[in-house]
């Protein structure tokens, strides 16, 4: 493999050799075509000479085809004899360390990588090549790693969003991109980025969260875990409304596990993140103009497709514009159980916002007609917030109940009740049933699903 690895244009003589230390690879040194400094001018500018001798010494078209194991020993190859030219000495576990973050250049995201692999890391926020945030158990820090320059962010953004054919230049200076993992990227860079390039990173978490696991966190209980699950099954069609990044889509992606495995399911979304776990699932991911302005594919393009797909339930990652008027369409012409997320602080809030959204396809729609098709669509709004402490909690599970007076009806199934703080800081309450009982008690029963007559009653008050 390594036959074709280093770049054939530059030969090198041959040397003796010498004897590797253990678990480093040493080779002897070698004519290297770069320019060398003669002082050290720090950790960041070292790893800048190495790097750039990298890419000069390897063939980068092959790099991915070889072993990870293979690679390293390579770069340790190239690097000791630079470091011998330079007149350094690193300890062994400084240069692993400098192999390592060599690694991460060549075949990463440079300085993020560690980040990256942290599991208690959910979100990395860059404000800069110095600036680099990182949220732990929903509250910010900012971590002691940087980027080299603005440079080298730059060169970093545009490796994540080129690899998922989408482009990011002055002309087009935003870009929603995706990790290999699903993990949701945004970047933004100058001129709208006045102080700089800006990176925002929704991890995304290798350990799936479902219902079960979001109860032992105490994002809910275990009846309205119980309820959740039989609306879905039962297919009712629901509303996953919250803030940024109080787990619209985790949400999403735990009730999705309830859905049969025999139905055909279509999904949507601006950048593909959710994790469906059933064998018949077509992921369908929006396009951005290119560079002439021309191949733009909307949301509302593919959702008005996928109805020609004979999908049984159509999950949208997010309703932000005029495809919402669709995806009530779908809800009301035979396509129940559908789910989509929508930003909102409320669950009523949620309802004005999709009505908002449907008046956005410019057409003379009467709001009556609007709110009938809510109405008759939505059965279920699920109503997420991120809380003081960082905790992300259900904050309430609503039923829609109809239509009265032109208004939406709508009433509180289950309900977080906030009490106070304690003496960490942490925020306490009760996610307990309101005592309502659903007027969707028959169709769940219907379905086969009895819920036990205890599950909506309402715990009593202490005197």
């Amino acid at each position: 493999m390594f036959k074709d690895f280093r770049q054939t244009v530059r030969p090198t003589p041959p040397a003796s050799p010498v004897a590797p230390t253990p678990h480093i690879p040493v080779v002897a040194p070698q004519p290297v075509a770069v320019a060398i400094p003669t002082a050290d001018t720090g950790w960041h500018d070292l790893k800048q000479v190495l790097h750039e001798a990298i890419l000069n010494q390897m063939n980068l078209g092959l790099i991915e085809q070889v072993e990870r194991a293979d690679l390293k020993r390579e770069i340790g190859a190239l690097v000791a004899p630079i470091l011998q030219q330079r007149g350094q000495t690193l300890t062994g576990d400084r240069f692993r360390q400098l192999v390592n973050e060599l690694m991460d250049e060549v075949l990463g995201l440079g300085p993020l990588e560690p980040l990256l692999a942290d599991p208690t890391v959910s979100d990395i926020l860059v404000n800069g090549p110095d600036k680099i945030f990182v949220e732990r158990r929903g509250l910010l820090e900012r971590s002691p790693l940087r980027f080299r320059d603005e440079k080298h962010l730059l060169r970093i953004i545009d490796k994540i969003v080129s690899r998922v054919g989408r482009r990011i230049d002055e002309s087009q200076p935003w870009v929603d991109a995706r990790l290999p993992d699903g993990s949701r990227v945004n970047a933004i860079i100058k001129p709208c980025a006045i102080d700089g390039a800006s990176l925002s990173i929704r991890k995304f978490s290798a350990d799936k969260l479902t219902l079960d696991k979001l109860v032992g966190y105490g994002a809910l209980n275990d009846t309205a875990a119980q309820f959740l699950a039989a609306c879905v099954q039962s297919r009712m069609n629901a509303l996953i409304s919250g803030g940024t990044g109080s787990g619209k889509t985790t949400m999403l992606n735990a009730m999705s596990a309830f859905i049969d495995h025999r139905q055909r399911i279509v999904t949507i979304e601006d950048a593909a993140e959710l994790q469906l776990q059933q064998d018949h699932v077509v992921r369908l991911e929006t396009r951005p103009a290119n560079a002439e302005g021309t191949g733009l594919i909307s949301q509302r393009e593919l959702v008005k497709n996928a109805l020609r797909m004979r999908p049984d339930r159509i999950v949208i990652g997010e309703v932000r514009g005029s495809e919402a008027f669709d995806m009530l369409q779908a809800m009301n012409t035979g396509h129940d159980g559908s789910m989509t997320t929508i930003h909102a602080n409320t669950a009523r809030d949620a309802i004005s916002r999709l009505e908002q959204m449907v008046v956005m396809i410019g057409a003379d729609f009467p709001l009556s007609a609007v709110r009938t098709q809510i109405a008759a669509g939505i059965n279920i709004v699920v109503q997420l917030n991120r809380l003081a402490d960082g905790s992300r909690r259900v904050m309430s599970i609503s039923e829609v109940t109809g239509l009265e007076n032109g208004v939406v009806l709508m009433q509180d199934i289950f309900a977080f009740r906030k009490t106070g703080l304690d003496a960490e800081g942490r925020v306490m309450g009760r996610f307990a049933p309101t005592g309502i009982r659903p007027k969707c008690m028959e169709q769940l029963q219907a379905s086969g699903f009895d819920l036990p007559l205890g599950t909506f009653t309402a715990p009593q008050e202490v005197a």
